[in-house]
């Protein structure tokens, strides 16, 4: 068995670490039919000044996968020289690779471009405790550049109970939480946004609607056109094909309200590869490594199994206690 602890040593080989600069972008090449992967995890070296937050800016990732790729490192203090994970490489989200794919449990969203081989990812902002997220199929219904913002009576009534009270409408410019240019999504009441605050993106902060850094938004806004398909979904254990071998990716399973799940993950994670039919059926699964990568809930995608001998059901539970 795998030492869960470092991430690094756990599930990364030498070949998937890679020290490169900041990308303005995650624009990353489709993987070939058959395959699931994209993208490679990067080390860096912390500077005295860096943050999770601004590395997450710099690198196009959320805070809370910062936090999960680096257990024990301290978010706010890295300190000098500390090796910081990047994990800037994803097993794309399961279903049709078109439009927008959001996947809450990951605080992630995917777009594949009509036409072309590529997939760009971007972190998100989700709805926090008690203004979850929905799990939804819906479009891109209008594009709105340098919005308004027109608070609901909710929001209002919440603000005014904190005794912060909102006018009843926030004008366009620096101080607008839905920051430089919002999509309007076909489900009633939510929208693709920047934001004015920049440590939201990758938590639970929003009021249900979905937070980007406004340059993501802004490179959206260029791509992607009105009636884009919008798959929302919540799939803490993700699947993956790469190179003759199946990887699995653990996130923290959150519930129906966005908010973290108590849940059976052995049943959860069985249930995740029943769902790839194409996998199920033929494996020899490492089970000492699924619960390791299930525990660490790093989201990172780590090799689980192999082509062989039928080995889909554990005799053992993950975890001793169920």
């Amino acid at each position: 068995m795998l030492s869960r602890f470092p991430a690094v040593t756990r599930c990364l080989s030498v070949a998937a670490l890679c020290v490169a600069g900041p990308v303005s972008a995650l624009e990353l090449p489709l993987p070939p039919p058959g395959e699931d992967i994209v993208g490679q995890v990067q080390v860096i070296k912390a500077k005295y000044e860096d943050t999770f937050a601004d590395l997450g800016t710099t690198y196009d990732l959320g805070y809370s996968e910062m936090v999960a790729a680096n257990p024990g490192v301290d978010a706010w203090l890295p300190g000098a020289g500390t090796d910081i994970v990047l994990p800037t490489r994803f097993i794309l989200p399961p279903g049709p690779r078109e439009g927008i794919v959001i996947n809450l449990a990951e605080y992630r969203l995917y777009y594949f471009p009509k036409g072309r081989n590529v997939v760009y990812t971007f972190p998100l902002g989700i709805g926090r405790e008690g203004w979850g997220s929905p799990v939804a199929h819906t479009t891109i219904t209008a594009k709105t550049p340098n919005p308004t913002w027109t608070p609901p009576a909710s929001i209002k009534a919440e603000h005014a109970s904190e005794g912060d009270p909102l006018p009843n409408v926030v004008p366009a410019g620096p101080d607008n939480p839905l920051g430089p240019f919002k999509f309007t999504l076909g489900t009633p009441g939510y929208l693709i946004h920047g934001s004015n605050m920049k440590f939201g993106i990758g938590t639970r902060t929003s009021h249900g609607c979905f937070r980007m850094f406004n340059n993501n938004v802004l490179e959206m806004a260029s791509m992607v056109p009105v009636g884009t398909s919008v798959r929302i979904i919540n799939e803490a254990y993700k699947f993956g094909v790469s190179g003759g071998k199946v990887f699995l990716e653990a996130h923290t399973p959150l519930d129906d309200k966005g908010n973290p799940s108590v849940v059976d993950k052995h049943t959860a994670v069985i249930n995740a590869l029943l769902k790839r039919e194409d996998l199920a059926n033929n494996l020899r699964v490492n089970w000492d490594q699924v619960r390791d990568v299930v525990a660490a809930e790093d989201g990172l995608p780590t090799e689980i199994a192999v082509p062989g001998t039928p080995s889909l059901v554990s005799n053992a539970p993950l975890y001793p206690e169920q």
